[in-house]
């Protein structure tokens, strides 16, 4: 015969407290004082009880889910779609952000649902799973300068959480990097090194982060006297690198640093140089930005500014879920550091 579920009851019993007190810890009422949680949340380990997710909804009126939102902006075919999600899921970048989402809900018994904004229907869809309490509120990862989810769900009053300040003033939190110093550490780097021929590789300039981190860099070689910097505009892809720096070497052959925007348009930078037969760093110094699995996988592996992007994720959850408690009614920022990685491209 099977073992019978353990209930509230055996919790109580072995924790020696009430059944009101284990409901009031299972279902995060925020009144129980922190010595009898633990002691609770030791009974519900020893014993093995596992909420019901169904009743404990009905108490908290939360669907303990979030939806994490890729969104782009205008409508796009089908197939257009379909690419869009593959991008999305194959930049090292949002896999970042995936794993700082799921490191920091798991433990709290939260998932995410993914979902992906890149149509005017699509971004309809997620409003209305909101609003129908299908999750509790949404971390939007935003593609485009001119996305108008942000907008959407702040008009609506939906609980939602921004990775990036958006390029438009918008009543939502958001989380963020210093890009500006981030420019600024990468252009020191290069200075030290004693390059002095230097060019950079930015990311689309509509985004706030790529004209953040050009202006820093901009303004750190300025302090040094280097008045103009050549600069392509980028996409923040391997080939989007790739024809940005073969545009460059073209008009500046003599090039001996190069800032680029993001670590895979700098991988295939080094690309481009190692083909044209131009040593890194020893003729040619690479930074890039993020440290994302890119720096790695590049040859040589790349000196990059680091963009702690997983914790920055789980600091999107933890906004998103005082949001949702209602211990947070007006927006906020938290904005971290960058740090720079030094490794063998410059």
């Amino acid at each position: 015969m099977s073992r019978q579920a353990p209930t509230l009851e055996d919790v109580a019993r072995e924790a020696g407290v009430s059944r009101a007190t284990v409901s009031r810890v299972v279902n995060g009422v925020r009144n129980v004082d922190p010595t009898i949680q633990e002691t609770v949340r030791r009974a519900i380990s020893r014993t093995g009880y596992a909420p019901n997710r169904a009743a404990r909804s009905l108490v908290t009126r939360r669907a303990e889910t979030v939806a994490l939102v890729v969104s782009g902006a205008g409508d796009v075919s089908d197939e257009e779609q379909n690419a869009f999600a593959a991008r999305a899921l194959a930049d090292p970048f949002f896999g970042r952000v995936v794993s700082g989402v799921v490191g920091h809900l798991r433990p709290r018994s939260m998932h995410p649902v993914l979902m992906f904004a890149e149509t005017a229907e699509a971004r309809q869809e997620v409003i209305t799973y909101l609003r129908q309490g299908s999750a509790d509120g949404a971390l939007v990862v935003s593609t485009h300068a001119d996305d108008p989810l942000p907008g959407l769900l702040a008009d609506a009053g939906l609980p939602a959480v921004l990775f990036a300040r958006p390029a438009r003033p918008v009543a939502l939190s958001y989380v963020d990097l210093a890009h500006h110093d981030g420019g600024r550490l990468a252009a020191e780097h290069l200075l030290a090194r004693g390059c002095r021929r230097i060019v950079t590789v930015s990311g689309p300039l509509a985004v706030p982060a790529s004209q953040e981190r050009l202006t820093g860099f901009r303004d750190a070689l300025a302090r040094h006297g280097h008045a103009y910097v050549p600069l392509a505009q980028g996409g923040f892809t391997v080939d989007s690198g790739i024809a940005a720096m073969t545009a460059l070497l073209a008009e500046h052959p003599d090039v001996d640093g190069v800032f680029a925007a993001n670590d895979l348009m700098a991988q295939g930078i080094c690309q481009v140089l190692r083909e044209r037969g131009r040593r890194v760093p020893q003729d040619v110094a690479v930074v890039g930005f993020d440290d994302s699995s890119a720096a790695l996988a590049s040859r040589p592996p790349l000196t990059t500014v680091r963009q702690p992007v997983e914790d920055m994720a789980a600091a999107m959850c933890r906004l998103l879920t005082e949001h949702i408690r209602d211990a947070r009614t007006e927006p906020t920022s938290v904005v971290f550091d960058p740090e720079l990685v030094v490794r063998e491209s410059a």
